[in-house]
């Protein structure tokens, strides 16, 4: 009993004692590594991935990629920061930011991002998720789940040891679809909305974030959102039509539109 109790206070402590808030949100969040610990395992994990990847220097693309992430990390201001912009050739549309800065794109990706706003948009979105230390928040809440079940086998094993098979497969399936995906979805919504924000710091046209997420959609069965760790790309861009309607209220201006031809692939968003 007394080692029950321990071991309910013990995840009580870790939960109430390591809160954090998101920048520009300002959600509440539960982080459990330290600041040095997240950029640690960033850097790792950066050195990692550069080693096994092909990754391409000195071209028109990368110079841009490199110029855009620039001009994104100049209104982040984290001088703790050593920002990296290096592109990969990977046919996947995809991207990512690392704690630390440490930002790659693939080369997959720029067949949807068709101007330097729509790349802005991936790019945003992707420092946005390491701002928000999204990586260390989903590590820690990982751990939380797994200290919980701990928890319940003991109380469990010591009540009702024929019942632990079904709870451990009540529980994965309860922290998978209650916790551990909606959490995931929360993240890339709010990596859209902070990277709107970063966009618009940086001078980049919002309204390109759209068309960005509308070329994305293009030609994609997307997945029951219920059962996905993203938010369906309908979600995403009623999300960001809202951030850029936060924006333009707070600063009391009308952010103007891109000018639409036939040879974009974005549609114009009414």
């Amino acid at each position: 009993m007394k080692r029950n109790l321990f071991l309910l206070f013990t995840l009580s402590i870790l939960i109430t004692g390591c809160t954090n808030k998101a920048p520009y949100t300002q959600r509440n969040q539960m982080i459990l590594l330290s600041h040095s610990q997240e950029m640690a395992l960033g850097e790792q994990s950066y050195k990692e991935t550069l080693k096994k990847s092909d990754v391409i220097t000195n071209t028109i693309e990368s110079r841009r990629i490199k110029s855009i992430g620039q001009r994104i990390a100049n209104v982040v201001n984290r001088s703790d920061y050593k920002w990296e912009f290096n592109l990969v050739k990977n046919e996947a549309k995809n991207a990512f930011c690392l704690p630390g800065g440490k930002v790659v794109v693939y080369t997959g990706i720029l067949e949807v991002a068709k101007n330097d706003d729509q790349l802005a948009t991936v790019m945003s979105h992707e420092i946005a998720h390491a701002l928000a230390r999204h990586g260390a928040e989903r590590m820690s809440t990982g751990m939380v789940a797994q200290g919980a079940q701990l928890i319940g086998n003991i109380l469990i094993s010591s009540k009702a040891p024929h019942l632990s098979q079904s709870f451990n497969i009540a529980y994965g399936l309860g922290a998978q679809y209650g916790v551990l995906l909606p959490y995931g979805r929360i993240q890339e919504n709010e990596a859209d909305e902070i990277g709107i924000y970063l966009m618009h710091e940086a001078g980049y046209n919002v309204y390109e974030a759209l068309n960005f997420w509308q070329n994305m959609s293009k030609g994609k069965k997307e997945s029951i959102e219920f059962l996905s760790t993203h938010p369906s790309s309908t979600t995403r861009i009623a999300n960001i039509k809202k951030a850029i309607s936060k924006i333009e209220k707070t600063q009391n201006q009308t952010i103007k539109k891109p000018i639409i031809n036939s040879n974009m692939l974005g549609n114009k968003i009414n």
